[in-house]
């Protein structure tokens, strides 16, 4: 499960930022995962608390989904992930790598497989609160 690895990464990140800002314990973490990540939230939720510990111990992580947005290259046309949702063995794909989507999906007006990601991608912190 990519959920742990990315726990992972999270945590280390979250225990530098508490180092370079002298930090002595971290109360709160604001996460923002994009819906083309499919990230398990309970999943992550649930390997974050079971690696948190020293300056992290006790932090409470939330959780923000950014929607999937698509723009359409030739029609302009602008639509979410959920408006059209692939098959659950291409959301599969797509949870690995996020990529695959511009291979999988289309543009619901105009059926162009041209189109851009406008939002919804990645996994990042958007703010870490802690105590001096």
């Amino acid at each position: 499960m990519h959920e742990w690895a990315l726990a992972e990464a999270i945590i280390s990140a979250v225990s530098q930022i508490a180092e370079r800002g002298n930090l002595r314990a971290i109360k709160e973490v604001t996460l923002r995962i994009g819906e083309l990540q499919q990230i398990d939230r309970e999943i992550l939720k649930f390997a974050l608390s079971q690696m948190a510990s020293g300056k992290l111990a006790g932090v409470k992580f939330r959780m923000k989904l950014v929607r999937a947005r698509f723009k359409c290259r030739v029609c302009g046309h602008k639509w979410t992930f959920n408006e059209n949702s692939p098959p659950n063995h291409i959301k599969e794909a797509i949870h690995f790598i996020p990529e695959v989507a511009y291979a999988h999906l289309r543009c619901p007006r105009c059926s162009s497989p041209d189109f851009e990601i406008s939002g919804g991608r990645g996994i990042w912190i958007s703010s870490v609160r802690g105590v001096k």
